[in-house]
């Protein structure tokens, strides 16, 4: 896929992270680990199990201290601000949990709200408004707003989630496994909202995922974390072609070939 955004590699990435590495006790994740998000690209975050993808992910966001590096976002330092500096560039980003981490007692609407009241101080009323917004910016009918989590299908409390996570209308989405436990059919409607969103909000996006159909579809560069750091990161082709045996049984076994063909049967259509 070649796009607006592969150019903007030659900007100053938005998230720069370096040396980083993440150790749970002798266990080490990450070590000398670098990436770099840009602005408005969609980029893939893909690896073996145990590879420390979502690990990447919550440290970048900053629900994990990492055990040495350096994440700058926006040209900040973030282990170097106080609480109330991380928590101004925070609300910069928007985080889609892999699980959609939806409140089970409140409702879409709800849910949606929370963060509006507690971090911009509206009114619940105003900030339910808004939710509905979201709600319907996600792809969610309006009759979703009253509907509880446990009333909802997989696909519904994704698109919930993503609505959450665009409440404080941010800079630069993370997203964790969003296509997981979707069918087929689900996951192509969500990766195509994806892109739709980039495009008209001018978001950044940092997805991890497993799901060969998203990395063909939707994003402009793909990171491969292997051997504790980023392997490579680059363009899906450069990525595919690259000498390694999990990057060859990942890209060129039988998933991979089919759901090339699907990318590329679909640029044909």
């Amino acid at each position: 896929m070649v796009s607006a955004a592969q150019a903007s590699v030659n900007e100053a990435p938005l998230i720069r992270v370096r040396g980083l590495a993440n150790r749970f006790g002798q266990h080490r994740v990450h070590e000398a680990l670098d990436l770099d998000l840009y602005p408005g690209e969609i980029l893939g975050v893909v690896g073996g199990s145990g590879t420390g993808k979502s690990v990447l992910l919550r440290s970048i966001v900053g629900l994990l201290r990492p055990s040495a590096g350096s994440i700058e976002v926006f040209g900040e330092d973030l282990q170097r601000l106080s609480a109330v500096e991380r928590s101004r560039v925070e609300r910069r980003f928007g985080v889609l949990f892999q699980r959609g981490a939806l409140f089970t007692s409140l409702t879409l609407a709800e849910n949606v709200a929370l963060p509006l009241i507690e971090h911009i101080g509206l009114s619940r009323r105003d900030a339910e408004v808004l939710a509905q917004v979201k709600l319907a910016l996600a792809g969610l009918p309006v009759e979703a707003a009253r509907q509880y989590p446990a009333e909802l299908s997989g696909g519904m409390i994704k698109r919930a989630a993503l609505a959450r996570a665009l409440a404080l209308d941010p800079e630069v989405l993370f997203l964790d496994e969003p296509t997981a436990g979707l069918d087929p059919i689900g996951a192509a409607a969500f990766d195509r909202l994806i892109m739709t969103l980039r495009d008209a909000l001018g978001l950044s996006i940092f997805l991890v995922t497993h799901d060969l159909d998203t990395l063909y579809t939707a994003c402009d560069r793909v990171a491969v974390l292997s051997q504790r750091r980023v392997l490579v990161a680059n363009r899906l082709d450069v990525v595919a072609s690259t000498d390694d045996d999990w990057i060859r049984d990942y890209f060129h076994g039988p998933r991979g070939r089919a759901a090339h063909r699907a990318a590329h049967d679909g640029k044909e259509a």
